[in-house]
């Protein structure tokens, strides 16, 4: 009975952690597979000792919003779904009734509310009873309806979520890996719960309707279904269902699983609910999940397979990612022989060795995952050349010094082919020179072809017209659309050409210190000496080094001015932001919500003169961290050091100025 308590107790802990990581910080510390067999075993033990520990996760609902955005009671709690991976058991959840069969969408929960035909609020799920109130966030969601015919009081439920396109094309825009998000939910929870909802609406957030909750005056005719259609008459999409009688579950199910595989809508099982309203609501509800309702989760199906090897795939930003190849198998009707490891720490964790066995799944029944290794060699060669180029290769920790940083393997050969197209990327995009029609799928077959070599040559494309319109996607439209933006991208200024050239180290916000610094003198800029460079405020001696070592480069120099031939460098308009942050160190760790990333927060700061960098140390003068009060690594370092801990509101306003309690 000890050891049972024990275990419980341990098993409350992993999975508390777990669901904080997931709903709080939208992070991902363990596979869903692992959770919900850890969740099993906990709901197992409680049966047989009749115990319920305290704050088990069984029971609770989930954790508290943050405090970054007002807080708001819901008018209905919204409790969690009893699950089954049984279909079974949904059979016999419907009985003798009919039932709705939808998908259980992967985002978050949101509540929205309409008065007189306009939305005026949109709250989160958060614990189920007080939510986040992000209404200006959900006025820019992509397929809500701001005025509805409805004139009553309207209260529905829906999920918002961002599609499987989307997240890939968002996450192939940022060039830190590390900093890249591993799933689109949490993308999207980041990006419902921003403090600017412009961020909110670049993320191209969509809005499921899945629950009518109020909606006085309305004939439904008893019909969950009914409810379903109503709203999309008023404009809403709706969830997508099937209504289904016991008997049709099984196949219904399988429809579902069949489409799966090529939807784009994240989804990690369906939802089971009585269509007959009255019936349902009469079955009331436990103190966790209501008798109206079940999810269905999809049972993962797991094959046995020998690990053949790891192949590292180099990236354009010089990671090299590990990528198991094993035996194939069939896995939810097709075949299965590579999974993504991620990094070296997966790697490492999951001891893996040539030749061991391993269990594999689909997470989602789409993404191939290794779900454990049955003997656990270990037995794996770094390499200690990359691949593409036979360049050196080195490890890189997310966080140096910290116990859970993150490896990862890195070419460290500048001139790495898999890099090349990285450099064209970075010099035609947003930030840089602006040309829209070159994606990195178009300069690799452009570079593929040998139209460009250089930076100039993507202002000489036209030379190659007979060769472009006929190639695949192209045409004479697209053609024309793309020799237009390379014209209008030819008259730039000179903080977008200096990051638009690829020196290390060297951001947008850095582009803009130096050139600043020298007037907007590029003469001046290419004969500036280290130690010049060096004295620049905010700026730091290992990216001066980058500048003084890009600019002594001869063949550097000789692309420069075949480029500078094409241009017409203007001067731009200075920021009002100055630098206020001038001879400022910061450290960021921990998640932000006023920012979208991290590395749009670093840049913020390096915008305003102050830098960032990654340990804390005694030239550090402010830690920022929403968690104030948290015993993490870094914060006991700044409180040991006696640095000041602040919070993202605390920080904004030390950047206006304003008066701030330092903690």
């Amino acid at each position: 009975m000890d050891q049972k308590l024990e275990r419980m107790k341990e098993l409350s802990a992993i999975l508390k952690k777990a669901s904080r990581a997931y709903y709080q910080e939208d992070a991902e510390i363990m596979s869903n597979l692992e959770y919900d067999r850890l969740y099993d075993e906990l709901v197992k033990l409680e049966k047989e000792t009749g115990t319920v520990l305290a704050g088990s996760p069984t029971v609770s609902v989930g954790y508290e919003a943050l405090d970054s955005l007002p807080r708001e009671r819901h008018e209905a709690p919204m409790l969690s779904l009893d699950k089954t991976k049984s279909t079974e058991d949904l059979a016999a959840f419907a009985g003798e009734h009919e039932i709705l069969l939808s998908w259980k969408l992967d985002g978050l929960t949101v509540v929205l509310t309409y008065q007189g035909g306009e939305l005026v609020k949109a709250v989160t799920r958060g614990n189920g009873e007080i939510g986040e109130v992000i209404t200006n966030n959900a006025k820019v969601f992509q397929n809500i309806p701001l005025r509805i015919s409805y004139q009553g009081e309207l209260i529905l439920r829906g999920e918002a979520i961002i599609t499987y396109p989307e997240f890939e094309k968002i996450n192939e825009e940022i060039d830190d890996a590390d900093a890249r998000y591993k799933n689109p939910r949490n993308l999207c929870s980041g990006s419902v719960r921003q403090l600017n909802n412009e961020i909110t609406a670049k993320r191209h957030v969509r809005f499921y309707a899945f629950a009518l909750v109020k909606a006085d005056g309305v004939d439904f005719k008893n019909s969950r279904s009914e409810q379903l259609e109503w709203l999309k008459r008023q404009g809403f999409e709706a969830v997508e269902y099937k209504k289904v009688t016991a008997a049709q579950v099984a196949d219904t199910v399988a429809w579902f699983a069949e489409k799966i595989q090529h939807y784009e809508v994240p989804s990690d099982g369906l939802v089971a609910l009585y269509e007959n309203i009255s019936y349902g609501q009469s079955l009331g509800h436990t103190a966790k999940f209501p008798r109206d309702s079940i999810a269905f989760k999809w049972k993962d199906e797991t094959r046995e397979t020998r690990l053949l090897e790891i192949e590292w795939s180099p990236s354009r930003t010089g990671l090299i990612n590990p990528v198991a190849i094993f035996e194939p198998v069939e896995l939810e009707g097709s075949t299965v022989s590579r999974a993504s490891v991620h990094n070296l720490s997966v790697m490492k964790s999951l001891q893996l060795g040539i030749g061991d066995q391993i269990t594999v799944y689909k997470a989602n029944m789409i993404i191939p995952q290794i779900a454990e290794n049955l003997t656990r060699s270990g037995k794996m060669d770094i390499p200690k050349v990359c691949p593409a180029c036979g360049g050196a290769t080195e490890i890189r920790r997310s966080v140096q010094g910290e116990a859970d940083a993150v490896e990862t393997l890195y070419c460290t050969n500048g001139q790495c082919s898999a890099k090349k197209i990285k450099a064209f990327t970075l010099f035609v995009s947003r930030d840089a020179l602006n040309i829209e029609g070159l994606s990195e799928a178009t300069l690799e077959k452009f570079i593929g072809h040998g139209f460009i070599h250089t930076f100039a040559d993507v202002f000489h494309l036209m030379e190659h017209r007979d060769e472009i319109v006929v190639m695949e996607g192209f045409g004479e439209k697209s053609y024309a659309n793309l020799i237009q933006s390379t014209e209008k991208a030819r008259v730039t200024t000179l903080p977008r050409l200096i990051y638009g050239l690829g020196i290390p180290n060297i951001g947008v916000a850095n582009a803009k210190l130096i050139c600043r610094h020298f007037d907007q003198d590029l003469d001046r800029i290419r004969t500036a000496d280290l130690e010049e460079l060096d004295s620049i405020e905010g700026l730091g001696d290992v990216i001066a080094g980058s500048v003084a070592d890009y600019f002594a480069d001869e063949d550097n120099m000789r692309q420069l001015d075949r480029l500078l031939a094409e241009l017409q460098i203007e001067k731009p308009l200075e920021n009002s932001a100055g630098q206020s942050l001038s001879g400022k160190t910061f450290v960021v760790t921990g998640s932000v919500e006023r920012f979208a990333n991290r590395n749009e927060l670093k840049a913020f700061v390096e915008e305003r003169g102050g830098k960032v960098t990654g340990s804390v140390t005694k030239k550090t003068d402010y830690l920022i961290n929403n968690d104030t009060t948290s015993n993490s690594t870094k914060n006991k370092k700044a409180k040991e050091l006696g640095i000041p801990i602040l919070s993202e509101e605390d920080f904004l306003k030390l950047t206006d100025g304003q008066e701030t309690e330092l903690s």
